[in-house]
């Protein structure tokens, strides 16, 4: 079975990621996947050093996001998946990641997302993590698709909320893709949702906030970073009509590896990329005057 990728974007990111991306983001439907709602396609977070669209990323004073007529996640509830053999010795990071996720709701950082709206209301801070699942089967070998990720979650997840987030967490390496995670959404045991997915970022230079002022693990501090990123993205732009800028940005893509010191999130600091102010941007404020803002 086909499926079309529905149409996401306008402007050159769009053109050229579809392009780029076509056949990794093609997949098939497993159980608990509607087949008439295959996922999006992914929304992605470049690597450092990577080429990509013109101004990706960069912090700069580019045009304001703007709405595009949906909902946002007035609150959301997180459950995490991490899928493969290497989770038996995972170290700190799913403790850690349980911290993160435990920590950000209500926190400063979530409260830089929450001045935009959408049909629902405003977005909200509020984030109930409900813990996190292990499935120690083999994950995939190689960069998957949206569609294996729905499965996956629809794998583990046997009864999904519509304000639901599910982060999925790969063992395998990114190696030569060009990205470090994503955020989709899609219809998993007929409840529309939101999911995410990360590669295991141990050792990577590509994808690693160089954290050198905490206690983390660089693979976790790693993780910890572009899931701020993957989570600011979903709340604001949870279903392909929320917030994002001219050039498809969304409000963490604008401010993507700059950074403002650390944040403190639960009883941790982390060193966690800021988000994209339309109001900062306006007064020419943010920690690279131009928008990006780490709390509010």
């Amino acid at each position: 079975m086909s499926h079309h990728l529905p149409v996401r974007r306008t402007g050159l990111r769009r053109a050229v990621a579809l392009a780029a991306a076509m056949a990794l983001f093609l997949g098939v439907t497993a159980a608990g996947v509607s087949a008439a709602g295959p996922a999006s396609k992914a929304d992605l977070l470049y690597a450092k050093g990577v080429d990509h669209p013109a101004g990706h990323g960069q912090g700069k004073p580019t045009a304001n996001l703007t709405w595009h007529g949906g909902a946002i996640l007035n609150s959301t509830v997180v459950q995490a998946v991490f899928w493969g053999t290497s989770w038996g010795s995972p170290g700190d990071k799913i403790s850690g990641l349980d911290k993160f996720y435990g920590g950000v709701g209500g926190s400063p950082y979530m409260n830089s997302n929450t001045e935009y709206t959408g049909t629902n209301g405003t977005v909200g801070a509020g984030v109930n993590y409900s813990g996190h699942f292990v499935d120690s089967s083999a994950g995939p070998t190689n960069a998957p698709s949206t569609s294996t990720i729905q499965a996956e979650v629809a794998k583990e997840i046997t009864s999904p909320v519509p304000n639901g987030y599910y982060p999925v967490y790969i063992d395998l390496k990114r190696g030569n893709a060009g990205y470090c995670a994503w955020h989709s959404y899609g219809t998993v045991h007929g409840v529309p949702v939101q999911f995410g997915f990360f590669f295991n970022l141990d050792g990577d230079p590509g994808c690693d906030p160089a954290d050198a002022g905490t206690a983390h693990s660089q693979g976790l501090e790693a993780l910890a970073n572009v899931s701020g990123h993957e989570l600011s993205e979903t709340v604001t732009d949870p279903r392909n009509g929320g917030w994002w800028d001219k050039t498809g940005e969304e409000n963490a893509d604008k401010c993507a590896w700059t950074f403002s010191g650390t944040v403190k999130i639960g009883s941790d600091q982390w060193k966690i990329q800021g988000n994209w102010s339309n109001t900062a941007n306006n007064k020419k404020s943010g920690y690279d005057h131009a928008g990006c803002i780490e709390t509010r």
